[in-house]
């Protein structure tokens, strides 16, 4: 008996046998699309590596930078010149498909394009080291932003990929067996069925036959009642 329960009759296989088609076909395709995001998702690993690097020594740079300052300068002086910052910025989150996936994309945007405007104090009272951690922070910022873009992109393409593996081995493992083991059924009882009815044709016909011929025997012997005469041969059968 198959794993799922089925009538043994010609218009179910034909449904099954539709089904199967659109499954296998189906199958192709999740085959391909798992693929091609594994692809994607492999590119967008090594970015993402890179990216990590990149903004790590960034972030060293402007943390080496800030302990230099913060020992050349008093903890008042440093606290009031990062106190009220001059430059703002906009960030703006859009989507962008990939493979299925709507994916986040992150742009931002400067108030002012003046790179003077990232400064927010005076470069009479600060040291040099303040300045160039300012500035590396600012650098790292928009590597910063694409890190985490990545990183998001990364986490939702890895949750599709587990979702349409997931679909892949049901179809191939699960789906597609069951219906080609019913398909194998039905055909198995259609064909015992026909030749149950191909059997009980010829014993109905030699039934009809001897009867026949027993029907025809009886005419003769009458006829030589009757009158007299040979009976006829009975035919031959």
């Amino acid at each position: 008996m198959p794993a799922i329960n089925v009538n043994p009759t010609r218009q179910e296989l034909t449904r099954l046998k539709g089904r199967l088609r659109t499954s296998i076909r189906g199958h192709k395709l999740l085959k391909d699309k798992r693929d091609e995001l594994m692809k994607q998702f492999m590119d967008v690993v090594r970015e993402n590596r890179a990216l990590r690097k990149k903004v790590e020594d960034g972030l060293m740079q402007a943390y080496g930078s800030f302990t230099v300052a913060s020992a050349l300068m008093s903890g008042e002086m440093l606290e009031q010149s990062l106190l009220y910052p001059k430059q703002s910025v906009e960030l703006d989150m859009s989507f962008q498909n990939v493979m299925s996936v709507n994916v986040p994309v992150y742009q931002f945007k400067t108030r002012s394009e003046d790179p003077g405007e990232v400064y927010p104090y005076g470069f009479a009272t600060t040291s040099g080291e303040l300045d160039d951690a300012v500035d590396n922070m600012a650098s790292v910022f928009q590597d910063m932003l694409r890190l985490a873009q990545v990183e998001k992109t990364s986490q939702l393409l890895a949750e599709e990929i587990e979702k349409t593996r997931r679909r892949v081995n049901a179809l191939e493992y699960v789906k597609i067996p069951q219906m080609q083991e019913a398909i194998k059924y039905i055909t198995m009882k259609l064909d015992e069925n026909e030749r149950s009815s191909t059997i009980r044709l010829m014993k109905v016909k030699d039934m009809i036959l001897k009867q026949s011929i027993e029907e025809r025997r009886e005419a003769n012997e009458k006829a030589i009642q009757a009158f007299g005469g040979q009976p006829e041969a009975p035919a031959e059968v």
